[in-house]
């Protein structure tokens, strides 16, 4: 390497500098290092971050410049294709090496090679490591040699091989460049969506790498415990609500997987058990999202399994907006999607189940919901979000029978008796009781009647019947089968 020259740290979706694998090679290069951020989204094609992911990414991004501020350097941005824009800032600034971590779409990793080979072809230093993983997807095989499709086995496998090392720490100084090139100021990226919802997201959450590791030692010290008994309960703190932070990487897994041994050491659970416990183990759903979206880079858009792409999925336009926008009359449902389009989240359990009344009572296509959790995400994964509408379809890997249809009425009330989650986001129905609360329809005329209820006035109606749309889906699945 010259001497003279400086190394580009090319982040994406690494957004820290404590465990951050490409920024450790960049500066054990010797050379001085120059940030960089590059709004490439017209290269993801369909599947550019949507506009609650921008919203985070721009707050991100923030914090991420000030955190290289504190370190004597600083963030550039650039705006275009990536590989032009690589070769020339590598001319302005006599860069003659550019370190990454991977990414794992089909079209970032079709992207990146080309990136890897053109770079390489005019003689400049192009390495990528892994910042994303515990494992990458092709290190984990049957015995085949070929891709998993069942979690369970893959879970066996990864977890026999598996010793992630300790997360490198955060280097208490970046070695600048002589000169600093020039930098699109980030609110010319247009980050933040222009949504009325924009700030009602920004208040629910923090980001960053410092909230990031807050809220994991915070999790790790404070729910870890109860989290097989409260990750479910909606209305709980229960769940970890790291997945944003992993998302952007603002926390490495290997940070997760480690504070969550040494959170379950302090609590007197031994190693093993920890590691085949309930919370590493939705760590390891992620890393069998991925290794399937590798494998088989066409399932964000069509099923894995082709015999489904003949189901009789149903048009129902009306229906669609009715379940975007949380007014189905089912109360859970609409509970989840009204936290959904106020915080850029929903809860696990109650993702599930809305996604299994979109696909199973409604019928309707689940590339559909996928796409609208896509855009009001702030976690929102590509690997993730397919494989979890896949599962609830059933025509994905390791996916729940079709017909494994989630009754709204049972979740509810299994998972919030006392209806505190549906309180708090379907104001409209607090004044009934807690049974009456999870079925209104089912209440009496005097019960809504007391609760200043008019089913259709005050509250949707269900725009459905559970137990004839359940029925009819079922016959659906019969006559894809034959």
């Amino acid at each position: 390497m010259n001497s003279n020259a400086t190394a580009i740290v090319w982040l994406r979706q690494d957004l820290r500098l404590a465990d951050n694998p490409a920024l450790r090679a960049a500066l054990e290069s010797g050379a001085p290092l120059l940030p960089l951020y590059i709004d490439s989204s017209a290269e993801d094609g369909d599947w550019a971050a949507g506009a609650a992911s921008r919203g985070w990414l721009h707050q991100s991004l923030t914090a991420l410049a000030a955190d290289l501020e504190q370190r004597g350097s600083r963030l550039i941005i650039r705006r275009g294709p990536a590989l032009p824009v690589l070769q020339a800032l590598c001319r302005e600034t006599r860069a003659d090496a550019v370190y990454w971590n991977r990414r794992y779409e089909p079209l970032a990793m079709a992207r990146d090679a080309l990136v890897k080979e053109a770079l390489r072809a005019q003689g400049l230093v192009a390495e990528s490591r892994n910042g994303a993983l515990l494992a990458e997807p092709w290190q984990i095989a049957t015995q085949n040699g070929g891709p998993y499709r069942v979690y369970t086995p893959f879970r066996r496998r990864l977890l026999a091989e598996l010793a992630p090392p300790e997360p490198l720490a955060a280097p208490a100084a970046l070695p600048a460049p002589p000169a600093w090139p020039e930098s699109l100021p980030l609110a010319a990226l247009g980050l933040q969506p222009g949504h009325d919802w924009c700030a009602s997201i920004a208040a629910s959450w923090q980001p960053g790498e410092a909230a990031a590791q807050h809220r994991l030692a915070q999790f790790a010290a404070d729910s870890l415990a109860g989290y097989a008994d409260n990750r479910d309960r909606p209305a709980v703190e229960g769940t970890s609500r790291l997945s944003p932070h992993l998302h952007h990487g603002e926390l490495s897994p290997r940070q997760v997987w480690h504070a969550v041994l040494r959170g379950a050491a302090s609590a007197g659970v031994p190693s093993a058990e920890a590691r085949g416990g309930k919370f590493l183990a939705e760590l390891l759903w992620r890393e069998f999202s991925y290794h399937l979206l590798y494998h088989f880079p066409h399932t964000p858009t069509a099923p894995l399994y082709e015999s489904f792409a003949h189901f009789p999925w149903r048009d129902d336009p009306g229906a669609l907006h009715a379940w975007q926008r949380g007014r189905t009359g089912v109360p859970l449902i609409d509970a989840g999607m009204r936290e959904l389009w106020a915080t850029g989240w929903m809860h696990n359990r109650v993702r599930m189940v809305a996604a299994s009344f979109l696909v199973k009572n409604l019928r309707l296509p689940w590339l559909a919901g996928a796409r609208w959790f896509w855009d009001t995400l702030v976690d929102a994964d590509l690997a993730a979000n397919t494989q979890g509408w896949q599962w609830v379809a059933g025509c994905g890997a390791d996916a729940a029978p079709y017909y494994r249809v989630f009754n709204p009425v049972t979740q509810s009330r299994r998972f919030d008796p006392q209806g505190r989650y549906l309180r708090r986001w379907l104001p409209e129905l607090a004044r009934l009781d807690d049974r009456g609360i999870h079925a209104p329809w089912l209440a009496t005329a005097q019960e809504l009647a007391a609760a200043g209820i008019r089913l259709g006035r005050d509250y949707s109606a269900p725009i459905v019947d559970l137990q004839q749309s359940r029925t009819a889906a079922l016959a659906a699945w019969q006559q894809m089968r034959g």
